[in-house]
Order: C-alpha cells, then sequence, then structure tokens
C-alpha cells in the first residue's frame, strides 16, 4: 500500500479523498543563518522583479544581499536553487488556498469542480512566474517531476479524479500535469501568444474531460 503523509484533500462527495504529501515547514536554523536567507531572498526577488531571472546572478545577489558568494552556494547551490527558494512560498500560498481556502478551489465544491479550478489556479501561479518555474524544472536532473511540491499536485489531481470516478486517475493525474509543465505553457502563452486566460479555461475543460 501506498504511504502517504500530510493533511487531507477536504472531499466534496463526503468520502475520504486520501493524503496529500504538503511541502512541510523550514528546518529550525540559527539565528544567523536565518537572517541570511531572509536577506538572500529578498535580495533575489528584488533583482528579479527589475531585470527577471537573467538578474539573478550569484554575483548579483551576494552583493545585494551583503553576504557572501559561499553563502549563496551552500544554501542554494546555484540559479536553478535561488528560483526554487523564490517559488517555494507562492507554491505553499496556493497550497493552502487548495486545503483550506473557500471553494471551488477549496473544500466545498464537486470534485470536477475543484479539478477545474486547480487547473486555472495552477496555470496562473506558474505563468505569474514562468521564467523562475522554467529554471526551476529545467536546471536539475529530473526536472518537474523531482520538485518537492511535485508529489502535492499530482496527488490533489488524482485524488479528486477518484472522487469524480475517472478510470485510471493515477494516469489521468499525471497527463493533465504534464499539459501545464511550465515549458508548454511557456511556448502557449510566450511563444504562440495566447491569452492565458483563454488557456486556463481551455485547460480547465480538458481537466473536466478526463474527469469524465
Amino acid at each position: 500500500m501506498e504511504e502517504r503523509s500530510g493533511p487531507e484533500s477536504g472531499s466534496s462527495t463526503g468520502r475520504a479523498g486520501g493524503l496529500l504529501p504538503v511541502l512541510g515547514a523550514p528546518v529550525p536554523e540559527r539565528a544567523d543563518a536565518a537572517r541570511n536567507r531572509v536577506r538572500v531572498l529578498e535580495a533575489a526577488a528584488a533583482l528579479h522583479a527589475e531585470g527577471g531571472v537573467a538578474a539573478l546572478t550569484t554575483d548579483a545577489v551576494a552583493a545585494r544581499a551583503g553576504v557572501g558568494k559561499g553563502t549563496i552556494y551552500r544554501r542554494f547551490t546555484d540559479k536553478g536553487g535561488l528560483a526554487a527558494a523564490l517559488l517555494d512560498e507562492r507554491g505553499r500560498r496556493l497550497q493552502e488556498r487548495m486545503l483550506a481556502g473557500p471553494p471551488p478551489l477549496g473544500p466545498g465544491a464537486p470534485p470536477v469542480e475543484r479539478l477545474a479550478a486547480f487547473v486555472v489556479a495552477y496555470v496562473e501561479h506558474t505563468v505569474g512566474s514562468l521564467d523562475l518555474v522554467l529554471l526551476s524544472e529545467t536546471s536539475t536532473p529530473g526536472g518537474r517531476l523531482a520538485k518537492p511540491i511535485y508529489p502535492f499536485w499530482r496527488r490533489h489531481v488524482e485524488v479528486l479524479l477518484e472522487e469524480a470516478g475517472a478510470p485510471a486517475p493515477r494516469t489521468r493525474a499525471e497527463a493533465l500535469l504534464a499539459a501545464l509543465a511550465a515549458e508548454q505553457l511557456h511556448g502557449w502563452s510566450v511563444t504562440d501568444g495566447r491569452a492565458v486566460g483563454e488557456l486556463a479555461s481551455e485547460l480547465a475543460d480538458l481537466a473536466r474531460a478526463l474527469a469524465g
């Protein structure tokens, strides 16, 4: 039997929806290390806002934060690690809305409508930080499948598909998330110039179709 951890997804049908793996709280650290982490992330966020991911160099972040480059390498390894750390808090906020926010994204709506709402929120979340998400998904082996938050997205979609009675919910969950990959969304929204709202609506319809 598969091991699961984390809070329940909030079944809209009254059946247990399964347990979701959720990103845990940050590991406790020394006060000076915590201060340095905050300074580095604030500097990285400011540089990203000013010049996009191209401005997110180790030298520039270290200089803006007033720390040595060794601090950056020890805590974040590389630019991809910085991107992932910047995205972490934004991902946690979306998790909270999914688990405890108002319907249809949060508990209380029919599973198919929760699934569609998740797709819209996920598209907005990804496109809103597209260059960071692309970097975090392509800078390390395994890409998006290796990200710590990926099991949460996958299990949430799988639970909702199970509740909707869809066959092969795990496979359908993986297929839907593949359509939501940052490279695919970049191709549609940037290369093809398609409106984000249109994309989100069409992908929500895809989710409804997968739910049967």
